[in-house]
């Protein structure tokens, strides 16, 4: 206040020399008018809130405040002195002094922000050691983030870069658009070091190409983070999330049909079981949002019922959530559940899903994922369930590794049960890898990044489909309300995508070289470690190419071959037999017959090796597909000549 009341006189001096055209000296009845700017303007700015503006993040709200008091004060101080006028004191000072205090008022509060935050936490800022930050895209959101980062006190904000040459050379809150051209050039003389992607309305296929462009310049890329973060009024670079791996894949996520998400699920009863692990607890989070009469929670494991349990309670206080605790292999308890509650919908997610694990402990992995299966579908038949929907994998198809041959024997009993006909439709989905779902491989990357490396590949050739989580449990929700009885879905996830080239874009978008034979001086080695006991090096969705179209764009069914269902029930009754007697080559044996596509892991050549020891290429699968001259098995095992 003591600033703006003499700005106010100073001002009218100038008013007087500028309307005299000389230096003037103040004197008589002409110290009214000096006397009267302070005496208006303070109290009028107080009224208005001018000062209880925080200088440190004025900005244009600030500046629009201070021209309204001024044109206020204005029209107060024109009207006594060039309206009414006084004696010695000309008319034109009551314009111009109003005109010369806006100006001082807005510069002082600019000098004053500029000044504090110069000054701000106390210590000088080492700019060389600090992050040196360039924001891609000059739209909305890259202003808005560029405006918190700079109140901030661990970054350098080095400018923007934006596609629209329009842009290009302009500046945005007084920092300056570049085009890509000048990015390159900063990151080959390292002046910048990391890329805040600001595009959250670009769709997920141009931020793919954008990301391929900057994967070359070497520079840690990071995402807009979320609005309540901005909210927080302070967002440092740390708090920015990493990229993530759903953004490299190059296709926007699936939409659901929302009619079809709650078709069958709003105000009936749904009973999910595995509803603890990933799968499950996706789907019951999506379930809860559609409002059903009941959700019942079925799950093995005390804590993982409990934390889903308490997050449904806080995402949908409104619907009922029961926690179960039973195993799916358990049929009287299933039995005494299903009786009791008489679920409309059952979605099935409770397997064993980890390969290694599962191969290692054979008897368990079928108990649970083939006998559990068949009970549980058994038990909702009986119990007038409408629908049954199995959440399967695309390990399912020609398996190599006893997981997948227990997911395919677990189609294969909802098959047999619906060629049985009855009033409940068994209906199958198949879907690729799950991205953050636990025992993903991405999550696993991320922790070898962070600790220095080595990244753990199995194999150079590897390639997989990937989809989210919720699209996942979208798709089985939909899929339920789609079938007919027996129908295996899938979902249109695009091309498949090499491991190694994840890997790859991990370690790059981290600001970090991979180290090989072309960078010997990179950062994080890639270490090749072998296919693991029953690994195939790509999967696939359906084991005929017989898809057709559903009401989802991107959802395609089949109906896959199933022996007769008493062929299947003998089947199970001899697995049944080997899992008592636990004679783990019998069953594989019982597998190999059942399942043409299957062979114990540990009597496959690893074909694709040896073919290369011997000259031989493959483009097919270097481009991530396998071609018609590649066996549909490949595994590890013992390189024999004589048996390929």
């Amino acid at each position: 206040m003591g600033m703006d009341a003499l700005l106010c006189m100073v001002s009218v001096w100038l008013a007087f020399c500028l309307r005299l055209e000389q230096w003037h000296v103040v004197q008589g009845r002409q110290w009214w008018a000096v006397a009267a700017a302070p005496a208006l303007a303070l109290p009028l700015f107080a009224r208005l809130g001018l000062y209880r503006t925080i200088f440190r993040y004025a900005g244009a709200s600030a500046l629009l405040l201070a021209a309204q008091a001024c044109l206020l004060f204005g029209a107060v101080y024109a009207a006594l002195f060039t309206v009414t006028g006084m004696s010695g004191v000309p008319r034109s000072v009551g314009i111009l002094a109003p005109v010369i205090i806006l100006l001082g008022i807005s510069f002082s509060r600019l000098l004053v922000r500029q000044w504090l935050g110069a000054r701000r936490g106390g210590e000088p800022r080492r700019d060389a050691l600090l992050p040196q930050v360039v924001v891609y895209g000059a739209g909305q959101a890259g202003r808005q983030l560029a405006a918190a980062l700079m109140h901030g006190q661990d970054i350098v904000m080095r400018g923007f870069v934006d596609d629209d040459p329009a842009l290009q050379g302009s500046t945005l809150d007084g920092v300056r658009i570049h085009s890509r051209a000048w990015l390159a050039q900063q990151a080959e003389d390292r002046t910048v070091t990391d890329v805040l992607l600001a595009m959250p309305s670009v769709a997920r296929v141009r931020q793919a190409q954008i990301l391929d462009e900057l994967l070359e310049l070497r520079l840690h890329v990071r995402t807009l983070p979320g609005v309540d973060e901005l909210a927080r009024g302070r967002v440092r670079v740390h708090d920015l999330p990493e990229v993530q791996i759903e953004d490299l894949l190059g296709r926007d996520p699936v939409p659901p049909v929302d009619d079809l998400l709650h078709r069958h699920v709003r105000r009936q009863v749904v009973l999910v079981t595995g509803a603890g692990g990933s799968i499950g607890s996706e789907l019951c989070r999506q379930i809860a949002r559609q409002a059903p009469a009941a959700l019942l929670l079925v799950e093995w494991s005390e804590f993982a019922l409990y934390a889903i349990h308490r997050e449904l309670e806080t995402l949908a206080p409104d619907v009922r959530v029961v926690p179960l605790l039973a195993s799916v292999c358990d049929e009287e308890r299933l039995r005494r559940i299903m009786d009791a509650w008489r679920p409309d919908t059952v979605y099935h997610a409770a397997a064993y899903k980890h390969v290694p694990l599962v191969e290692h402990n054979p008897m368990e992995g079928v108990r649970n994922n083939a006998i559990g299966t068949r009970t549980a579908a058994r038990v909702a038949r009986d119990s007038g369930v409408r629908r049954f929907v199995l959440v399967s994998t695309d390990k399912a198809v020609r398996p190599t590794n006893i997981m997948g041959a227990s997911k395919r024997l677990a189609e294969l009993a909802l098959q047999a049960l619906a060629q049985q006909g009855g009033g409940t439709c068994f209906s199958m989905v198949r879907f690729g890898n799950v991205l953050g779902s636990s025992g993903s491989v991405v999550p696993l990357f991320k922790q070898q990044i962070a600790a220095g490396g080595p990244i753990t590949l199995t194999h150079e050739a590897i390639t997989r489909y990937f989809m989210t989580i919720p699209e996942a449990a979208q798709l089985v929700i939909q899929a339920g309300a789609m079938a007919q009885g027996g129908d295996v879905f899938v979902l249109d996830m695009g091309e498949p995508v090499r491991i190694i080239d994840l890997a790859r874009r991990l370690v790059e978008l981290s600001g970090r070289r991979v180290r090989d034979a072309r960078t010997p001086d990179g950062d994080i080695e890639l270490q090749i470690t072998g296919l693991r006991p029953g690994e195939k090096l790509y999967e696939e969705l359906l084991i005929e190419d017989n898809a057709r179209p559903t009401a989802h764009p991107r959802v395609m069914k089949a109906h896959e071959p199933c022996p007769p269902a008493a062929e299947v029930d003998a089947h199970f009754r001899r697995i049944e037999a080997l899992l008592e007697s636990h004679d783990v080559a019998a069953l594989k044996r019982a597998f190999a017959a059942l399942m043409p596509g299957y062979r114990p892991h540990a009597e496959v050549v690893d074909w694709v090796h040896l073919q290369r020891q011997q000259g031989a290429s493959f483009p097919g699968l270097d481009r991530g597909r396998a071609t018609a001259a590649q066996p549909s098995c490949l595994a590890t095992g013992p390189v024999r000549p004589s048996r390929a």
